[in-house]
């Protein structure tokens, strides 16, 4: 098989098979990004098969396009678990057909350390950043949140009294709670009173905050409900792409992505640092300080304690306290 086969994805855009596909995703409230991912992948899986329609193949095809992913293309292990999800919703949950054992290989992963920054690199990269810019990494370290999930924020998910957030439908459909820092917790007031004052202006135009399919159809006022407005909303109008509605929606990743990237470049930091580094660094510290890891991985969201565990091993701590026979000399 040929890796132009795949590159020819987008000659399906459209199709009615897609577009039920799609619609059926948005009625079990899949979000946006994972409804364009499924598609793509399901997209590359039918031009791999020469265009056959699904209902005509089964594991057989599946275990050979998840292998060739894996051999030919070189994809990383978690993208070809992520290409597997979307063949499974196809099968499974659309076409209501079970695909049993595969029998694939899944591509090879060595384990990668994931990158964290030490107290002062956080204060120096903090120092070049100011208002808006500067309280979301805050959060992003202080609350140890993921980059969508700070800037989905609603004024509804903060309690600042007892200094803690609430993460809606977070990695895994999940809702969590996390502890919020007192330094953003004095800044924030600031934000959301901005953030009510747009929406009130928005609501005099017939317009609010980006809501769900299902929410919207169900408290069709909500979008006038101070609680429902994102912290971090958009500067600029746009179309639900579920409802047709216009709507203001949050602020966009690649706006932060490059605020922080800017600030990086002025200090003498040479790791590479993303927005997920300060997630990493949250948990690491903690781990630093003496939490107990169960309680880092309730904060961070994970479902397996052995996800966080990877965090014990930037410590060093996987080796139970030994230290280098070097130090006894």
């Amino acid at each position: 098989m040929d890796v132009q086969v795949l590159r020819g994805v987008n000659m399906l855009n459209k199709s009615p098979f897609l577009a039920r596909i799609q619609e059926e995703m948005r009625m079990r409230g899949y979000s946006i990004q994972t409804e364009k991912t499924y598609l793509y992948w399901i997209k590359a899986f039918i031009n791999f098969q020469h265009k056959r329609h699904p209902d005509s193949m089964g594991k057989e095809e599946v275990a050979e396009f998840l292998s060739f992913i894996a051999n030919k293309r070189n994809v990383a292990i978690n993208t070809q678990k992520i290409a597997l999800n979307a063949l499974v919703y196809l099968y499974q949950k659309h076409l209501n057909k079970e695909l049993g054992h595969l029998g694939f290989r899944y591509a090879s992963k060595q384990r990668q350390l994931p990158s964290v920054l030490s107290t002062s690199e956080i204060s120096q990269i903090l120092g070049h950043l100011s208002g808006r810019n500067k309280l979301i990494v805050e959060l992003l370290y202080g609350s140890g949140l993921r980059i969508s999930e700070c800037l989905r924020l609603r004024i509804q998910d903060i309690d600042i009294e007892h200094f803690s957030l609430t993460v809606k439908d977070g990695k895994g459909h999940k809702d969590r709670q996390t502890i919020l820092s007192q330094k953003c917790a004095m800044k924030l007031p600031e934000y959301i009173n901005t953030a009510r004052s747009l929406q009130i202006q928005d609501n005099n135009n017939g317009l609010g905050p980006s809501l769900s399919n299902a929410l919207e159809h169900k408290y069709p006022n909500a979008f006038r409900n101070a609680g429902w407005m994102f912290i971090f909303p958009s500067i600029t109008i746009c179309q639900n792409p579920y409802t047709g509605t216009h709507c203001r929606h949050h602020l966009h990743q690649s706006v932060i992505r490059k605020a922080l990237g800017e600030a990086v470049k002025k200090t003498n930091i040479v790791k590479r640092v993303t927005c997920h580094t300060f997630r990493h660094s949250f948990a690491t510290h903690l781990l630093q300080v003496g939490r107990d890891i169960r309680t880092v991985q309730e904060l961070l969201g994970h479902n397996d304690v052995t996800t966080t565990q990877i965090y014990t091993h930037v410590l060093g701590q996987h080796y139970a306290g030994t230290v280098s026979l070097l130090d006894n000399l």
